[in-house]
């Protein structure tokens, strides 16, 4: 790709990011969303690449988002050539570039990709052909491991769930989640859960889970233990928030109370924690392979608004 020149936008180049003419087959960011992320903090000029052509017009940008209070992004959120033919070779550019500098500013790993699709997006052709060649570009700038995910939403003209007979919630300590977060991890389903365990120490691994609620939008005053008529621990639940609307975030049983449908306790309790403080949207997220899991939020109320393919770096053994 000969002229093509990648760069780290400044911020006057903002506005002309924000007008740039995407292809609208899939989600992506326009330019409302941009300005009011940008304001936010949670999308920065120095987390955003930028690729012109020879005549300096712009053909191609790379956004990433992230925590406001964050010194690094979580994720890459949109990716976006026009005017060329080999567009992902351009992205593939764009991210390559920003890789290496994050990585040499000091960040720990590379931010993953989260595309955002359609429910039906492996039936709609256009839509497909904007998947294929983002994740080649993405799969060639290292990202090559690749979980399909599934964006839930509850209403509250779903009606809140009854609470489950036999199991009660309380409060517990750091050290309590922290062996919780811990404990349930074993033979976990989640897809994230099983890659780091794979490359972490179980007890880093805890840490990593609990160290990312406690710095999410929610509040620590929500997480709850679930004990039996008898105290014993079954399971944990960790409502958290988003900077859009509430979530469901993190629940597990314990591997010993697995099959008995406390799942749907633990889920019951999360919208029954953020129904009490007046909300009536509540998001959540779980791989598609997640099968025990999908079946209690559609058992719940909830209902698929959209499909997050996730592409990440292959994890080492630090």
């Amino acid at each position: 790709m000969v002229g093509v020149k990648i760069r780290r936008a400044t911020v006057t180049d903002m506005p002309h990011v924000a007008d740039m003419k995407a292809d609208p087959a899939i989600s992506s960011v326009d330019a409302e969303r941009l300005v009011g992320e940008v304001t936010a903090g949670r999308m920065r000029p120095e987390w955003s690449w930028l690729a012109e052509s020879d005549d300096g017009d712009l053909i191609g940008r790379a956004l990433w988002w992230g925590h406001a209070h964050r010194d690094w992004p979580i994720t890459l959120d949109a990716i976006d050539v026009v005017g060329v033919a080999d567009r992902a070779e351009v992205a593939r550019k764009m991210l390559t570039e920003a890789h290496r500098a994050f990585l040499a500013g000091g960040s720990r790993a590379v931010p993953e990709y989260l595309l955002k699709l359609p429910p039906d997006w492996r039936e709609r052709p256009a839509v497909r052909r904007e998947v294929d060649w983002r994740v080649m570009a993405a799969r060639s700038a290292g990202l090559t491991e690749e979980n399909e995910r599934l964006q839930f939403e509850w209403r509250t003209v779903t009606g809140v769930p009854a609470p489950s007979p036999g199991v009660s919630f309380r409060p517990g300590d750091d050290e309590e989640f922290l062996e919780l977060f811990r404990r349930v991890a074993v033979d976990s389903l989640d897809v994230a859960t099983r890659r780091s365990l794979a490359v972490l120490d179980p007890v880093d691994q805890a840490r990593d889970d609990f160290g990312f609620y406690l710095a999410s939008p929610g509040e620590r005053s929500w997480w709850r233990i679930a004990t039996d008529k008898a105290g014993e621990v079954l399971g944990f639940v960790v409502p958290s928030a988003t900077p859009y609307a509430r979530n469901v975030g993190y629940l597990g049983v314990l591997p010993e109370h697995r099959g008995n449908g406390l799942v749907d306790a633990l889920l019951a309790e999360a919208v029954h924690g953020h129904t009490c403080d007046g909300a009536d949207r509540i998001t959540a997220t779980t791989d598609m392979a997640n099968a025990p899991m999908v079946a209690s939020f559609e058992r719940i109320g909830f209902h698929v608004t959209e499909h997050r393919l996730v592409l990440e770096p292959r994890r080492h053994m630090t």
